[in-house]
């Protein structure tokens, strides 16, 4: 694959040659080289980790520290449920941030209940019926950031992903009156630009549509700030904006206060053809070869570990070890067997990726941590998931 940086995947086929497959291992090295080059693409704008993404504490950890405390330029967890936020201020993170809205009415009784919580946890918002749900279930006063929509839209065309309502200041402003009246504290707004952070460079036509996506949210990041002053009489602690695929061209508006980034500490295979960084992949899973059909062809055992979104090649995992492996086109990766072409002797494995980072930690209960070591490549810890917490945040 052109672009990718290589020896990772050899490394943990290496340090796991006496464990039994499936299993998913993540190279530490990497990781860490992944972060630090999140941090200068972020050119020193704060930097908000996304669980949805990871889905292992012990990756949050290794990332944000003891505590999930963070530093100066890595601070804070993007997370996906509330029932996740509340379990990550248990573990001592002092900074969520929603990245959608919630309707469930136990977790925000929970929330109202602790103050602790309260201090930590920011909802996001984007109906006035939210406000109106948190507050019924006793969570009055939370902390509220608004989603504003960062889609592109050309006459009758809407490029990117289907979030919020809110296009702008004047869709923005009643949801903020309504949230002071109601008591709720309005401390920013978040713009995910989908079409930018998601899109691989290779895609036709989308240089264009991510350099107007940017220039349109330079006015409107700005013009959603100054309205959220307006009513609140506070300039907004949080403008988040951006994912892994667009940090740089989000961190370089002045109007935004951090950016969120997750995937790229993994590099999953849709993040193949990105040109703004070079890809190193961090995460891998190997499954066994348990058949060989015919002549060529080689069945592993499981492997259907499609990504979700719009079904495609794309959202299909990645063979990464052995190189040259490639599916059957009537059959994919399939639910307990997976047919390639190529020759893998029965009882040996191979080393695939998912095509999104933290979805494959869903099928998998821990990670085995590679590290470099005088002896070579090796396990040196096993981190559990979340599916491994025996935690549900969906």
């Amino acid at each position: 694959m052109p672009g990718l940086a290589p020896g990772a995947v050899e490394a943990v086929d290496v340090a796991t040659a006496g464990l039994d497959a499936p299993l998913a291992a993540l190279h530490l090295p990497t990781l860490r080289t992944n972060l630090a080059d999140l941090r200068r693409r972020a050119g020193g704008t704060r930097i908000r980790i996304a669980s949805k993404s990871v889905r292992s504490r012990g990756v949050l950890e290794e990332v944000l520290g003891p505590g999930l405390r963070g530093d100066e330029t890595v601070r804070g967890i993007m997370a996906y449920s509330l029932t996740e936020a509340l379990w990550l201020v248990g573990a001592g993170c002092r900074d969520v941030l929603l990245g959608y809205p919630t309707v469930d009415r136990g977790a925000l009784g929970r929330l109202g209940a602790d103050p602790a919580a309260l201090a930590a946890v920011t909802l996001m918002v984007d109906d006035e019926r939210h406000l109106e749900i948190a507050q019924e279930s006793g969570a009055g006063g939370a902390r509220v950031c608004i989603d504003v929509d960062a889609s592109l839209r050309l006459g009758p065309v809407h490029l990117g992903v289907r979030r919020s309502p809110l296009r702008g200041p004047v869709d923005v402003e009643p949801v903020v009156r309504r949230a002071v009246d109601l008591g709720f504290r309005v401390v920013g707004a978040m713009f995910y630009e989908a079409q930018v952070a998601g899109v691989p460079d290779d895609v036709r036509g989308v240089g264009v549509v991510k350099r107007l996506s940017m220039r349109r949210l330079l006015g409107v990041r700005h013009a959603v700030a100054d309205v959220i002053a307006g009513v609140t009489g506070e300039r907004p602690e949080i403008v988040n904006s951006g994912g892994s695929g667009s940090i740089a061209e989000s961190a370089a508006d002045p109007a935004v206060t951090e950016v969120t980034a997750g995937s790229g500490l993994f590099v999953p295979g849709l993040f193949d053809h990105y040109r703004s960084f070079t890809p190193r992949p961090a995460l891998f899973y190997a499954l066994p070869a348990v058949r060989t059909p015919a002549r060529g062809l080689t069945t592993f055992l499981y492997g259907g570990y499609v990504a979700s979104g719009a079904p495609g090649p794309d959202r299909l995992p990645v063979p990464a070890l052995p190189t040259g492996l490639r599916y059957l086109g009537r059959e994919g990766a399939g639910e307990v067997q997976t047919p390639v072409r190529g020759d893998v002797a029965i009882g040996d494995r191979a080393w695939w990726r998912h095509a999104k980072a933290g979805e494959v930690c869903e099928r998998f209960d821990t990670l085995h941590v590679v590290d470099e070591t005088a002896q070579g490549p090796a396990v040196v810890d096993r981190w559990p998931t979340y599916r491994g917490e025996g935690k549900c945040f969906g």
